[in-house]
Order: structure tokens, then sequence, then C-alpha cells
């Protein structure tokens, strides 16, 4: 069985809750959800969803990091938005992220996100 290992970084939100901010089992690293949080301040920032997508982003990336990766390890993300009509600003942002080829993608729209966020992202990356 392949061994289970949290991971964690000061440069995201810490964890409010029984979860990690991201499991390393095998070569894959699944990271919870990120949201809109400044890692300093605990605090949602201020602005729309390219202001909150650059921030959860950010988050994703200081994670990844402290796994030793990049966002190039990245294999597929989950998005989800409150709003559907904020797709076309958060893919602005969110192809700013990513060269080719991109991670593969599900973008779902829910009803409520934590702190009345508009965007949360989840990743799976694959490690070395």
């Amino acid at each position: 069985m392949a061994t289970r290992a949290s991971v964690s970084s000061p440069d995201a939100p810490q964890a409010i809750g029984p979860y990690s901010q991201a499991i390393r089992a095998g070569q894959f690293l699944f990271l919870s959800g990120q949201i809109p949080l400044d890692p300093s301040s605990g605090e949602v920032v201020a602005g729309d969803v390219r202001a909150q997508t650059r921030r959860v982003l950010d988050n994703i990336a200081g994670v990844l990091s402290a796994a030793g990766v990049s966002m190039d390890a990245v294999v597929k993300t989950t998005v989800f938005l409150v709003d559907m009509a904020d797709f076309a600003a958060m893919n602005e942002v969110y192809a700013t992220a990513f060269e080719s080829p991109a991670p593969a993608r599900s973008t779902v729209q829910v009803s409520r996100l934590p702190r009345d966020v508009r965007v949360e992202i989840e990743v799976v990356a694959l490690l070395p």
C-alpha cells in the first residue's frame, strides 16, 4: 500500500477543519479545495472573481511548492463557481497559470461556497 503524508505550506491558508492542505499518496498529490483567503490574514481577498481566482491559484502554487513541484505538475483540476456567468472571467486568469498541455478540468456551478466566495479550485498533481 502506498504511504500517505500530509503536505502543508504557510503560503496557503491553514486548514480550518479536519482535513489537510494536501495529501501525498504514492506519486500523486491531492490538494484540498482552495478558496481566496489571504494566508497572512485569513481574510477573503477583495475584488471580483478575477482577483479571487488569482488568489486561489497563488494558494495552490504555495502548497505545490511545499511538495517540491510547480503548477506544471497539475494533471487535473475541479473548479467550483457560485455563478457560471463568472466562467469567462475565471478562465481568463486560470489560463495564465498553466502551460500547454493544460490539465484536465471539470467546472461546476454550486449553490454556495465557504465564506461566500465566488470560486474554489482543487487539484491533483503528479509527483516526480
